[in-house]
């Protein structure tokens, strides 16, 4: 039931879904932020820039901890988004740039995250911009929160999402040899956190609805799309509650 969106902006693809993308859309582990001091030896006076920043959900576990952000989107109602959840850190700011023109100077930022957004930027443009404005001992991470199929109810929603699918999800289109490929000549390091979600029917459908190739109310297959869910939660739910987990992997140089 694949309708074409593949012509539909990366920059505006989620203008529609920002709510549903502030409110139900997971966060990072917190445990990301000592591992970066640990491994790459982050420090608070070091310039991050989180590109493709959206509703800043990755750049607000740097904040929390003190560290100053530049958080990069074209999309200006998820920039927006982003600076009304974040505007009590005075360390965050934001600019209405893309991946493969950030408009920083040159060799002037010493990490660089990308959270949940990779998959959107244009891979080689990307590299050389990123190549641009790292310092020569800078960092990038790639990050994204992957699903588990880890219970009858994860498969479930996993199956649900992909029968009711307005285009492939674009996730799987990012294989780990093309990562590799842009971080070349370095080698890429792999890590995994874990992450978990306990979800109200309202919070399972309003994070359903912040994916990008879901039907939304005005399309033809919301009903039964939503007639399912109702039924996998009724099936799954625990106190009124189900559990959403992941695995959180880290791509980094």
């Amino acid at each position: 039931m694949f309708s074409d969106l593949s012509t539909l902006q990366p920059t505006k693809r989620f203008s529609n879904r920002v709510e549903n993308y502030v409110r139900y859309r997971p966060s990072y582990p917190a445990a990301i932020v000592p591992f970066l001091e640990q491994r790459l030896g982050l420090l608070k006076d070091q310039r991050i820039v989180d590109v493709g920043c959206g509703t800043g959900l990755f750049a607000e576990i740097l904040l929390k901890q003190g560290y100053n952000v530049i958080g990069i989107e074209p999309n200006e109602e998820m920039r927006a988004a982003g600076d009304k959840r974040l505007s009590l850190y005075p360390g965050f700011t934001s600019r209405r740039h893309r991946a493969e023109q950030t408009g920083l100077r040159h060799e002037s930022v010493d990490l660089i995250t990308v959270a949940q957004a990779f998959h959107w930027m244009d891979p080689e443009r990307t590299k050389k911009e990123f190549e641009r404005i790292l310092k020569p001992d800078g960092h990038i991470v790639l990050a994204w929160n992957l699903r588990k199929k880890s219970s009858v109810f994860m498969d479930s929603y996993q199956k649900l999402k992909e029968e009711f699918a307005m285009e492939p999800q674009v996730l799987d289109k990012v294989s780990e040899e093309e990562i590799r490929e842009f971080f070349f000549p370095r080698q890429t390091n792999i890590d995994h956190f874990d992450n978990v979600q306990m979800l109200d029917f309202d919070s399972l459908k309003g994070q359903l609805l912040s994916s990008s190739y879901i039907p939304l109310p005005d399309h033809e297959s919301y009903d039964a799309m939503i007639s399912r869910l109702i039924q996998l939660f009724v099936a799954h739910n625990e106190n009124g509650f189900v559990k959403m987990e992941y695995e959180t992997k880290l791509y980094w140089i």
